[in-house]
């Protein structure tokens, strides 16, 4: 049985919209499954603060008559609820197709509870290429030089400024992979997340929302 990707991110979306209640500080993701999540929000009609991880995001959530704020004065967030690229089965993500990967881990990483949200097709049994990057446009041919396998992206600047890009090298053991685009100086962010900054991962099958807990 075939099923609609659009129609399982809306169902993922709204399952994770019941999960936000009035208080809470959600941080919100950026993303064509996101997209689906504000309107979801913005039904429910909560009293609720949110931080938006892109200007995009920021528009859609505003016109669906959620309250957005800076990312400043807040050290924690009660949930964060984001899309990804891929999910493998122990939990690790590749995230920043649309090129906020940054603000979306500094995000994930905030709050007591991150959920992805994903259509059945984003479950893979391995993560392949290629991984965003954000790297700083200072220095950048020395950073290009230092990781062979990185292809710039025709792209803006993210609204920080940095340039986006995407490795098209092995991503066989992201640990390791993770690691090295840590150590690497001029890369600002990528787009591996570790099972261990999710919480759940709601899936779309159907007409139904399936939660996965990473293993890893």
């Amino acid at each position: 049985m075939e099923h609609d990707p659009e129609s399982e991110k809306r169902v993922a979306a709204t399952a994770s919209a019941d999960l936000v209640e009035d208080g809470m500080l959600v941080g919100l993701g950026t993303g064509s499954t996101v997209a689906y999540l504000l309107p979801a929000l913005g039904r429910r009609r909560l009293d609720i603060s949110c931080v938006a991880t892109s200007p995009a995001t920021e528009s859609l959530a505003v016109k669906e008559g959620l309250r957005v704020g800076p990312f400043d004065g807040i050290d924690r967030l009660t949930i964060a609820i984001d899309g990804a690229d891929q999910v493998d089965p122990s939990g690790w993500l590749i995230k920043g197709g649309g090129g906020a990967h940054t603000r979306e881990k500094i995000v994930a990483a905030a709050a007591d509870r991150f959920v992805v949200i994903v259509s059945s097709n984003k479950l893979v049994e391995r993560l392949a290429p290629p991984v965003p990057l954000e790297i700083m446009a200072f220095g950048l041919d020395s950073v290009l030089r230092a990781l062979p396998g990185v292809v710039l992206r025709q792209a803006p600047r993210t609204p920080d400024g940095g340039v986006l890009a995407d490795y098209h090298g092995d991503v066989d053991d992201p640990e390791r992979l993770a690691a090295l685009f840590g150590a690497t100086a001029g890369i600002v962010g990528h787009g591996l997340f570790p099972p261990t900054m999710v919480s759940v991962v709601l899936v779309g099958r159907g007409k139904h929302a399936e939660s996965i807990r990473p293993d890893g």
